[in-house]
C-alpha cells in the first residue's frame, strides 16, 4: 500500500502505551479513508474517541482505493489484529474483502447495504432525538412530514414511524424515486401543511434532499408559510433550517470501542447498524425568531453550533 497505505498507521497509535497495555485477546484496527482535509478530520476525531474508549492498543490504516488487499492481511495478522472497525465506505468496501478473525464493527456511513447483517453505528442520527428535539422546541407541533427515496431510507423510515408513534406524533411518509417527482411531492405537501402545527424533516438522501433543487425550494417555501424545517445536516442550518443533529464524532469513536471491544472479549456480536445517538446540535435563531421563537442566551447555550454566527 505504500507510504500513505500501512505505514499512515501513526495516526491512530494510542498516546500513552504503558498506561493502555495489549489486550490479551488481540488488538484492535481500524480501516479509514485515506482522504484529505477537511474529511479527513472527520476519521481521525472517530479514531482519538477509539483510543480513548479502547484502553487498548490501537492501530490505524488509512486505505486508498488502490490498497492491496493480501498486504493489508498479512500486516494486521502480524500486529495481532482480530477485530477491524471500518469507517466509511472505503473502509468498509476494504474490510469486506478481508479474512477477519472476529468480524468488523461498521462505522461514518450513512448508510450500509444489508445493514442488518453487519454490527455497527452509522452516521445517520436517531429519528427519537431528532423528534424529541423537535417538541422541545415546538411543543405544538403534531404532524412531521418527510420527502423519502424508499430504495434508499426505507430503515430509517420504519424506524421514524415506531419513533413518531412512541412521541404521539404523526409520520406524514411521502414517496419519490426520482427528482422531479420529489419537487412534486414537496410543493404539494408544503402547500397543505400549517406552520402551526406541522413541521417537515429533511433526512440524509441526495435524491429527496438534492442540494442544488430541492433544499433551496423547501427553505424559501418554509419561510414563507413559516413551517419549521429540521435535519440531520448542519449545513441545512447554516442554510435556514431550524435545528440539526450531526455526529459527535469523537463520542461515535467511543461508542464504535465499545461494540469492538465486546467482539474481543467474545460476546455475540449484535446484528444491525444502530442509527447516530451520538450527536451535536445546531440552531438558527434567525429562523426561530422568525416562526416567533423567543430561545433565550442559556437555551441557546445547550447547542453546540449557532448560525448566524455571532
Amino acid at each position: 500500500m505504500g507510504a500513505r497505505g500501512v505505514h499512515g498507521e501513526q495516526l491512530a497509535q494510542v498516546a500513552d502505551p504503558a498506561r493502555r497495555p495489549r489486550a490479551a485477546a488481540g488488538t484492535l484496527a481500524v480501516l479509514y479513508p485515506d482522504i484529505g482535509e477537511p474529511y479527513r478530520k472527520v476519521f481521525t476525531e472517530i479514531l482519538e474517541g477509539i483510543e480513548e474508549q479502547a484502553q487498548t492498543r490501537v492501530h490505524g490504516y488509512p486505505v486508498a482505493a488502490s490498497a492491496d488487499p493480501a498486504e493489508l492481511q498479512a500486516t494486521l495478522k502480524n500486529n495481532g489484529c482480530r477485530v477491524v472497525i471500518a469507517l466509511g465506505r472505503q473502509g468498509l468496501k476494504t474490510a469486506s474483502g478481508l479474512d477477519l478473525p472476529l468480524g468488523m464493527v461498521v462505522g461514518g456511513v450513512s448508510s450500509v447495504p444489508e445493514a442488518d447483517k453487519l454490527n455497527g453505528i452509522s452516521l445517520t442520527p436517531d429519528p427519537g432525538l431528532l423528534f424529541s428535539h423537535l417538541k422541545g422546541l415546538l411543543p405544538g407541533v403534531r404532524r412531521v412530514i418527510v420527502v423519502y427515496n424508499p430504495h434508499t431510507n426505507e430503515p430509517l423510515i420504519k424506524l421514524a414511524r415506531e419513533a413518531a408513534r412512541a412521541q404521539g406524533l404523526e409520520l406524514q411518509t411521502l414517496e419519490a424515486t426520482d427528482l422531479a417527482g420529489a419537487v412534486r411531492r414537496y410543493e404539494t405537501a408544503l402547500a397543505g401543511a400549517d406552520g402551526r402545527r406541522d413541521a417537515l424533516w429533511l433526512p440524509p438522501d441526495p435524491l429527496t434532499v438534492d442540494e442544488a433543487v430541492i433544499v433551496p425550494m423547501v427553505l424559501r417555501e418554509s419561510w414563507n408559510r413559516n413551517i419549521a424545517i429540521f435535519s440531520s445536516s448542519i449545513l441545512h442550518v447554516r442554510k435556514g433550517a431550524l435545528f440539526a443533529l450531526y455526529p459527535n464524532n469523537f463520542e461515535l469513536g467511543r461508542d464504535l470501542a465499545t461494540l469492538a471491544l465486546a467482539r474481543l472479549n467474545g460476546d455475540p456480536a449484535r446484528r444491525g447498524v444502530a442509527p447516530l445517538r451520538a450527536v451535536r446540535t445546531a440552531l438558527n435563531t434567525r429562523s426561530a425568531s422568525h416562526m416567533g421563537l423567543n430561545i433565550s442566551a442559556s437555551q441557546q447555550h445547550s447547542f453546540d453550533a449557532i448560525f448566524p454566527e455571532p
